[in-house]
């Protein structure tokens, strides 16, 4: 199962217009699990995702790579039943299983025909694979195998050192900096007994948030969600991640022997409750986060010709999340190329946007909103977010509004609360980067 994407086969067509709001109702099991839930009878197909803080920064010390091996082989026999025999009962019955992995999230999602045989036995599947993971000692140590080699593999592409070198200077000690993939070392290590103590401890009910939408009715939908909760171990809810704090600013140079210059540039951002989050979306659009409009891909690509692509983005976490801008450049320009990208933010920090930038930001913004609620599979993963990070339920419905309401005034103020031009950490991989 992969980072951040739900596998889903069929996207459905929703009946809500784009400016209507989304029902999305709410209620909590007895064993602690929260539910969020929206009927849909546009199509006889039910999406369900099941999400747990049990991403790579709940890593217990000294064994980085648990939290993503455990989640890898949830599905990899569970209940008696082989991995072979899971992927059969799911294609007997037109179903499939995904997840989604992160530093934050790990979870288990389900699209199936909502017709009572498929239905019944695809929630079969999904059951034993939330609630009776086997963990089979084989299949532990074929996937410690799999997981060292894909880790062995990423030390050859630049980015992913550039971006796993950005997250260890950016946080330090705080639980963000793991890779989410784990250390070779470390996973080598690793036992069948480490996998079931950490499942028992974070795939509880208490920290369960279980997501439906789809085609039932509430007092179904409660006996779905009351069925998985009672099945997951009782265990208890897991404190907060410790705070984020970023390490000392600088730079880290890595020489590799790549063609281009893989360059990153950031600091904490924002968490995703934070009240700067939009002041911040929209600035950010203009700044880096709209492609061809944006004003760092005018500075360096536009007029100068350094990098294809240049960009920025914000990502909310439970805790403060990154903000990062990065590049690919010659390395013979490498310098000129960063300071470009520095000085274009800096200028955008200390003047903010223009109010035509702000007027065009929003414009994109929200013309483009319905398409983030065009499926089931969408509005799924935005329920997930929503009960996994406690947003308010109307989320989805004040978005717009929310975007509208941003000023250049809001910006220069979020921007200037949230980033130093010269705090910066800074990371360069590539040929003679030392």
């Amino acid at each position: 199962m992969s980072v951040k994407r739900f596998l889903a086969g069929l996207a459905l067509c929703l009946p809500f217009a784009a400016h209507a709001a989304l029902a999305i109702q709410h209620w909590q099991t007895p064993q602690g699990a929260r539910v969020l839930f929206v009927e849909n009878h546009a199509l006889p197909m039910l999406d369900i995702a099941v999400g747990f803080p049990a991403g790579s920064a709940r890593d217990p010390a000294g064994k980085p790579g648990l939290a993503t091996l455990t989640h890898r082989l949830l599905d990899q026999g569970a209940g008696g039943l082989s991995d072979t025999e899971i992927a059969h009962r799911l294609a007997d019955v037109g179903a499939v299983l995904g997840g989604s992995f992160d530093r934050d999230r790990a979870g288990v999602s389900l699209r199936t025909l909502s017709s009572d045989a498929e239905k019944g036995a695809a929630l079969e599947v999904l059951a034993r694979v939330l609630q009776k993971p086997d963990f089979p000692e084989a299949v532990v140590a074929r996937e410690k195998k799999r997981l060292i080699a894909g880790i062995r593999e990423a030390e050859a592409d630049p980015g992913s050192v550039a971006d796993k070198a950005f997250y260890r200077a950016l946080y330090g000690a705080q639980p963000y900096a793991h890779d989410p993939a784990g250390e070779p070392a470390a996973i080598e290590t690793l036992a069948r007994a480490d996998l079931l103590a950490f499942y028992r401890t974070h795939y509880s009910a208490p920290n369960a948030v279980i997501a439906l939408i789809g085609d039932l009715d509430r007092a179904e939908a409660e006996r779905i969600a009351a069925r998985i909760a009672a099945g997951l171990p009782a265990g208890k809810a897991l404190p907060p991640l410790p705070k984020a704090s970023a390490g000392a600013p600088g730079a880290v140079r890595i020489d590799h022997p790549s063609a281009q210059s893989h360059v990153l540039v950031g600091a904490l951002g924002v968490a995703r409750n934070d009240p700067d989050f939009f002041p911040l979306y929209v600035g950010n659009y203009v700044l880096g986060g709209g492609g061809f409009d944006s004003r760092l891909m005018h500075e360096v690509r536009d007029k100068r010709g350094y990098a294809y692509s240049a960009y920025s983005y914000f990502m909310p976490m439970g805790e403060a999340g990154p903000f990062q801008l990065g590049l690919q450049t010659r390395a013979d320009q490498t310098d000129a190329a960063l300071k470009v990208a520095v000085d274009t933010l800096r200028a955008f920090v200390t003047d903010g946007p223009t109010d035509a930038e702000i007027v065009q930001a929003k414009a994109n913004l929200t013309g483009g909103f319905p398409l983030r609620i065009d499926s089931n599979r969408k509005i799924l993963e935005y329920l997930s977010v929503i009960g996994f990070y406690r947003l308010p339920l109307d989320y989805l419905d004040t978005w717009t509004a929310q975007v509208d309401a941003v000023d250049v005034a809001a910006v220069k103020a979020a921007f200037a609360r949230k980033l130093d031009p010269e705090r910066l950490t800074t990371v360069v991989v590539g040929a003679g980067a030392r």
